[in-house]
This record gives C-alpha cells, structure tokens and sequence, in this order.
C-alpha cells in the first residue's frame, strides 16, 4: 500500500490515453508546421482538466517547447490581465519578466496596445522555439485577460503558439468565446472530459492503495460517478478508515467534513477563513481575518498541511484543489459567509492590500447603505477603466445599486456611473441611469453636472436633437458653477454643428470655448474646441478646422487623429505624415483606431489603394473588439470605392451591404449620406443612371453641412453621373457647390482644382479643363490628377483635338494604374481606343486571386520581411506602419498563399526565380 498521505501517481492519467493523444497531436503539428493552435480542456470540476493541462504542458517542454502555465482565480478576477501574467510570468524562462510586465501595465490605457505588446513578447520567443501558453480554470479569468484571449491566438496564428486551456463547460462562457474569436483562423481541438470507465477507476485505486481495488473498494468508488478527484478523496478517506477504523465518506462534502472533525477547532476556523480569501490565499491575512497573531496560527498551518487541504509555495497558502476550497466554505453558513466577506474586505484595506483585493470581497458581502464599499468599489472601477470599462461599468453598477437612496453621494457615484457605462458602450444604459436619477430631483448644481455628463452619452447616440434641447434647457437655469455652465454650453454647441445655422453655431462654440478658458476646465475646453472643429469642418473650412484640431490635441492628445485628417482636407499630407510617424501605435495616447482612420485617409489621398484597404479593414476589425463602432460605415464606403476603382465589383457590393447594415445601426445624418452616395455610384456602374441620381438628391437633401464633406473629392463623379441623366441643373449645383467649397479654401489646391474641373464639365469646356490640369499641378492627389486628366483627354476629343486628347488620356492611364485603379485604367483605355490610338495596351486588370501574383505591392514587403524573419513590430518599424496593419497585411498573404506558418513563408519566398 502506498504511504498515507503521500503521492497518487498518475491519478489524472488513467482512462485519458484518447484525449492525451489529441494533445500530443496538436502539440507535434505546432512544432513542425510552425503555426499556432488553440486546445480546449472542458470537463466538471475534480475532472482531471488540471492533471492533462500538466501533461500536456510537461509533453511539450519535453519536446522543446517554452512553456508557461498560470491559473485564473474565481476571487482574484478583478485586476486586468492577472490571470494571462501568471502564465506568461511562469515557467523555467518566463515569456515576460516581472519587470518587463509591469513596465507594460504600468501607465498605458489602452486595451490594444496591452495585447499587441504582449503578442510581440511571445511572437519574439516564438521565433525560436514554439511556445505553449497555459490557463487553467479560465471561466475565472480576468475581463482583460478573456479579452487579450480572445486577439492573441488568431494575431499569432502564424507563429509557433500553442494555447491550452481548461474550463468548466459554461454555455456562451470566456472559454466558448475565446474557441469562436479563434475558429477559421487556426487549428482548435476541444477535449471533453468525461467520466472516468471502471476499469480506470480500478487502476487509480491500485496507484493509490498500492494494491489491486477489492469489491469494498469497488463499491465506495461507484459513488464518485467517474470523477477522479471525488475518487481520489475518497481513496484517501479509505486510508485513513483503515488507519481508524472510520466509516468510507459517500461524498467529497461528507468527506471533508470527515476529515474536519479530526482537525482543532483552530485548525478548522483557519481553514474556513482560508475559503472565504479564495484558493490562494496569504498566511497574514487568514491571520488577520481570524483576529488571531500568525505565530499563534503556526500549529494550525502545519496541521492543514499534514492533512493534505493546503500546499505551501512559500508566498501564497493554496487548497491542493478548489473543490477542498468550496466543500470548506460550503460548510459556512451562509449568513456568515457574507459577514465574513465584508470582514475580509476591510481586513484587507487595513493591510494595505490593492482595492483589487478587496471588491471580490465587496461584491460577495456588501450590503445596501454600504458606504465603505460603494468607496473600495469607485476606486476600482477609476482602477480598471482604461482597460477594462466594461468591468468598470459593472462595479459602478454595482455600487449605485449599494448607495444610500437620498443624499450627494448617490449622485456622485450615479454620474461616475454614467460616465463608465458611456466609456464602455453601454449607452441606453447610461441614458436610463441618468434620467432615474434626474427623476430624483436632485439639487440644481448636481442637476448641471448629469446632464453634463449624459451630454456625451447623447453625443455618442447621435440624438443631437435631444442634446441641443437638455442643453438649451438646464443653461436657461442661473445658479450653475462656471466649470459646470461652461460644459453646458459647450455640449451645446457640439449639438448645434450638426445643424443648419452653423454661424449660430460658431457663436456658441466661441462663446464656450471663452467660457471654459474662464472657468480653467479641461472637459469644457475639450469639448468647445471638438464643437468648433466640426462646425468648422461643416462649413468647409479646411484651414480653420486644422487650428481648431491642432489646439484640441495640444490640450488632450487623444484627438490627434483628427489633427491628422485636417492636415489631409488642406493637402498638406508632410505634416500629417510626420504626425503619422510620431503617434504609430503609441502606448495609449491615441485611439489605434481611429489613427488607422487618419492613416487610411493619408493613404487614400497619395492614391496607396492597397494601404488604405488596409488601414480601413484593421481599423474596423479594432472597432470590432473594442466593441465601439465609430467609421465604420465611412470606412465600408471607402473600400467600396476602392474595389470599383480596381474593378471587384464583388467586393464592392459586399462593402455597400456591410454600409448598409452599419448604417441601420448608426442612422445619422453623416452615415446616411455617405451610403446614398455610394448607392449612386453603384447604380450608375450598373448602368441606371435615375437611380443614381435620384440618390445623389438625397444626399443633397441632407443639407449643405453634408454635402461638401462627402463631395470635396467626388463632385466629379456626381457631375458625370448628372449629366449622363441630362440633369444639367443638377450639376450646375454640384459644380456650383464645389466653387463655394474652394472659395472658403483659397490656399489648397485641390480644391480650387476641383473646382475649375467641375465647371469644366458642366460648360464642356476644354479650356476650363485644362485650367483644372493645371491648378492640380500643385495637388498631391495622383487619383483627382488623374481623373481631371481623363476629362480634359474626352473634352479634347470631342473637339476634335486628337493629339493633346491622347496625351493626356495617356497620363491618365498612367497614374490611374500606378495607383492600381484597374477599372479607372480599363475606362481611359476604352477612350484611347475609340480614338483610334490605344497605344500601350494596360494589362489585364485584375490581379489574380491566389498565388504570389495575387498579393498586393504592400504585401510582398511585408512577406520579404516576414520571411526574412522580422516580426510584426520590426516590420512595421521598417514600412513606418502600424503592426496592425502589418498584421492585415500578413492575413492577406497566408490567405492568398494558401499557408498558414512563417516557415512556410520563408521557404516560399526563397523558392521564387530571380530573388
């Protein structure tokens, strides 16, 4: 028989000889294809999900792996990315030391970032030797961590990366959504843990008694129904009945409690506060929760010990399982479970433990009036916000729920409250919450500052209307503070730029911004300068909405990306450029979306077709995992765009019903017109020019505040589309408007070109064309030049101009395919033809869809770099790009391929003639 007490040898093992061999399948075919892979360990708890995870993870260190295993607690969820550092922090070479995470956590806001710099770490370890990333128990994972969970292993698909994890099953659970984030991108093996058969059971028994099981045994391992850990105690509660004569437990609680009563009274209270800290737990602070010195709780820590419920790793005191932990606390009644939880969690705070520590605690124990955990609960939430607002708007939630009914700090905690759930998406929320507590009628300056903060939440929901009315109305109010007045007003004049009397507007915005200067209030001085930028870029003012976009990210970096697009609407793509280069994937000063928004508009404006595709599929593909959609109508009706130029149609239609969808979310004004007018362009390519028109109306129909935004560099298409139906009045207006558009942008030139090509067209006038070529000498827009090209080139063949016509058709050509416009290049060359001088006849238009041919210029860069054996972040340093679009980039290239490792990659490109 073996020793009482000592090892149970194999005891996970035994009957799981099929799943070990689906482990050890993945774990080969990541090592030899160098791709990643993803393995789901699910059974109930005391399964054995634990014991394979060992396995397999000691299975793959033996097979050169580098190896880091952690495990999520069920009372230590709230500190973002806990659960995935004790992984990457673990190991006999740990993926990150302890310093280099918390340089990472230490100051950086962004969600994004966090997970694109623990993707570098573990892709710079992968590039030479794969690496397997555990997580036990990851239905207790932190928010941050499920997040990261649920990027990492389709970012790092192409690399060595085996992720193994393990869970309960939970339908629509962290596990389930981490296996969908990853399904389609890279190979899954979901193993389910089932009971164990009785002859597995019979073999454990003899690892453990050291003898083969007889019919008493037999018949006391029926009760464990195949679960190996409810076997093994029980096995172990059989040890101890032979050595005490003591009846076999029927059941792991039964059993405990029989081993409990062998124990000390002081024992027994050490281990029940113990339970009610969480698995892990710290020596001094069961200590302290039993009001006891820890020199006197001595005894009782090695008598746990002997008895074989907790392990000593020399910091933390652990349950060797946590269904010991759970039989433990369910053997506390639970009213006094509750009192303990919220003793634990002022014992904490008095310890000086994080706040962290102590909600878990807060939120099992609290009870309403609570006013000392509605404070730990504020402090967590400011903690966790910046990344992980979702889990701030919970524990906000929470505490308003605590919060005494009458008095100032509901109102406080309602209006931190409003802003969580606001930062986390969650606006019908937001809007609900305030309106409940304005319903209170709470105090004037309280009333001032909810509708201040609820202006947002409006601003966000695109219900200007409503913003301007609350706004209007609580301003009609005297007593306000200053700081609070001047938020007010600036709220205002935000609302009032998406309306028609924009000089009214600038005059609230003015008044506002003077406002928030008196009153030395950042928020107000943000959001007065974000009103005037808008209202400026609604009147179609370029070069005033550069300074008021400039002053804004001056005062809050954050907006920089707007700064950059300004730069961009006056032609001056140096600045932007340098902009671009200095902001790359910063750590958390500016939205990564919404800079490879600006990116993608640079790009676009340089006529880089395939990297502003690129820049606006990754910036929604962020939007999407942030879960705050902000351009992504816009983007889908660029790349719309984009396909028609390069002749997809298909792509294209798929983008305009993606624009289409997006828009039914976000119906606004701005959304509505940019669909209408791609809805135009898509009738007119199918031939139905009324159609086309009859949308162009609308657009128009939406006021001149949207016409000029989605018309400044496709007046020119809307006016052929016009004319081609024999709406000359029409185009008049169009070309009319374009006119008014340069005249408040005398210093741009792309504008005044545009203009001069608008009444160009419109008159059929040669001259005014060519006036147009010229003016847009100046322009770096290679895709407007080539477009006035291509009129003037018409113009003078319909006047019989032959040779200056084949000119400059000819240029047209030319820079509409160094531009990859194929079907803009296939147009002019119809001309060339019908002009009898086709010249040099372009290529087929359309690349190929697969092999080395099909990738874009874009992408063979980033696949030579690739497969010289850069990772994304070095090169992204070397294009000057985002590591997310290098990512778009690498997708495409795999896709295309028909690969899925770097490996491969690299033999591939080495394979290719003349490199």
């Amino acid at each position: 028989m073996a020793e009482a007490g000592g090892p149970l040898s194999r005891s996970g093992l035994r009957g799981r000889e099929a799943e070990l061999e689906q482990l050890q399948a993945l774990i080969a075919s990541v090592a030899r294809t160098g791709s990643g892979g993803l393995a789901l360990i699910q059974g109930e708890p005391g399964i054995g999900k634990t014991t394979l995870l060992a396995e397999a993870a000691a299975r793959a260190g033996a097979a050169g792996f580098s190896v880091g295993v952690g495990r999520a607690d069920e009372l230590h969820h709230i500190v973002p990315l806990s659960s995935l550092a004790s992984a990457v922090l673990n190991g006999e070479r740990p993926l990150l030391s302890g310093y280099a995470f918390a340089d990472l956590a230490r100051g950086h806001d962004q969600r994004i970032w966090l997970v694109e710099r623990l993707a570098e770490a573990i892709e710079a370890r992968a590039g030479s030797v794969p690496v397997l990333v555990g997580l036990d128990d990851v239905q207790w994972a932190d928010a941050l961590s499920r997040f990261a969970l649920q990027q990492l292993p389709t970012r790092l698909r192409t690399s060595p990366v085996l992720w193994a994890l393990t869970s309960r099953r939970e339908p629509s659970g962290p596990a389930e959504e981490i296996v969908a984030a990853a399904a389609g991108g890279l190979p899954t093996v979901t193993v389910p843990l089932g009971p164990l058969s009785g002859a597995a059971l019979g073999q454990l028994a003899g690892d453990t008694l050291g003898a083969v099981a007889d019919g008493r045994v037999r018949a006391a391992l029926d009760g464990a129904g195949g679960n190996p850990f409810l076997a093994v105690e029980m096995l172990a509660g059989l040890r101890g009945a032979e050595a005490s004569a003591e009846a076999v437990p029927s059941g792991l609680v039964v059993g405990v409690r029989g081993r409990l009563r062998s124990l000390r009274p002081g024992t027994l209270r050490f281990l029940r506060m113990g339970a009610v800290l969480g698995r892990g737990f710290g020596f001094q602070d069961a200590a302290a929760l039993c009001g006891r010195p820890t020199t006197a709780l001595i005894p009782a820590l090695e008598e746990a010990v002997r008895a074989g419920l907790l392990d000593d790793d020399g910091d933390l005191l652990v349950f060797r399982h946590d269904l010991l932990r759970q039989a433990v606390y369910a053997d506390i009644p639970p009213s006094a479970r509750r009192a303990l939880h919220r003793e634990a969690a002022r014992s904490l705070v008095a310890a000086g433990r994080p706040t962290a520590d102590a909600v878990p605690h807060v939120l099992r124990g609290a009870v309403p009036g609570d006013e000392e955990a509605v404070a730990l609960l504020r402090r967590a939430a400011e903690d966790v916000l910046p990344v992980t607002p979702g889990q701030a708007a919970d524990l906000m939630t929470r505490a308003l729920d605590l919060v005494p009914s009458a008095g100032p700090l509901r109102f406080a905690v309602g209006e931190q409250t409003i802003l969580c759930l606001t930062r986390a998406g969650r606006n019908r929320e937001a809007l609900s919450a305030g309106d409940r507590l304005l319903a209170e009628r709470p105090p004037l300056e309280t009333f001032g500052r909810l509708q201040a903060a609820l202006g947002g939440t409006l601003w966000i929901m695109d219900l200007t209307d409503e913003l301007r009315r609350r706004t209007e109305a609580a301003l009609a109010v005297e007593g306000f503070a200053p700081e609070i007045r001047a938020r007010l007003a600036a709220l205002r004049a935000l609302a009032l730029s998406r309306g028609r009397d924009l000089l009214a507007a600038r005059a609230a915005g003015e008044t506002a911004l003077g406002d928030a200067i008196a009153a030395g209030d950042r928020e107000a001085h943000v959001l007065a300068l974000s009103g005037l930028g808008e209202i400026a870029l609604n009147a179609g003012e370029n070069a005033l909405a550069l300074r008021r976009f400039a002053a804004l990210s001056a005062v809050d970096p954050v907006f920089l990306p707007e700064e950059i697009v300004a730069h961009v609407h006056t032609d001056d793509f140096g600045s932007a450029e340098r902009l671009l280069l200095g902001a790359a994937d910063g750590p958390g000063a500016t939205r990564q979306a919404m800079l490879l928004w600006a990116q993608g508009q640079h790009d676009l404006g340089l006529g880089r077709l395939d990297d502003a595709e690129a820049g606006f599929a990754t910036m929604e593909r962020l939007e999407d995992e942030v879960r705050v959609p902000v351009q992504q109508v816009n983007g889908r009706v660029i790349r719309s765009r984009i396909a028609l130029l390069r002749g997809d149609r298909e792509a294209a239609r798929e983008h305009l019903d993606a624009a289409r969808e997006r828009m039914a979310v976000k119906p606004n004004p701005g959304n509505t017109a940019a669909v209408r007018f791609l809805e135009a362009v898509h009738a007119e390519a199918d031939g139905d020019t009324g159609l086309a028109v009859d949308r162009i109306r609308q657009v128009q129909r939406e006021g001149s505040l949207m016409r000029w935004r989605l018309l400044r560099d496709w007046v020119d298409a809307a006016i052929r589309m016009s004319l081609r139906a024999g709406e000359r009045e029409l185009a008049g207006d169009l070309a009319a408007q374009a006119e008014a558009h340069a005249g408040r942008n005398p210093s741009v030139p792309t504008t005044r070109g545009i203009a001069a090509q608008a009444r160009g067209l419109v008159e059929g006038d040669p001259a005014l064309l060519e006036h147009s070529v010229e003016l847009l000498g100046a322009s770096p827009r290679p895709l407007v030049r080539a477009a006035a090209y291509a009129d003037l080139g018409r113009a003078l063949l319909t006047a019989g101009r032959k040779g200056r016509a084949v000119a400059a058709l000819t240029h047209a050509r030319g820079a509409f395919a160094a531009s990859g416009a194929h079907a803009a290049v296939a147009d002019v060359q119809r001309a060339l033809e019908e002009a009898g001088s086709g010249g040099r006849r372009a290529a087929a238009g359309r690349r190929p869809v697969e092999g080395w041919g099909a990738l874009t210029a874009s992408e063979r860069k980033v696949a030579d770099l690739i497969a010289q054996g850069h990772t994304n972040r070095s090169a992204a340093d070397v294009l000057v790009v985002s590591p997310h679009t290098v990512n778009t980039h690498l997708t495409s290239v795999f896709r295309k391929l028909s690969i899925s490792s770097r490996v491969q990659l690299a033999n591939l490109v080495a394979a290719l003639p003349d490199r």
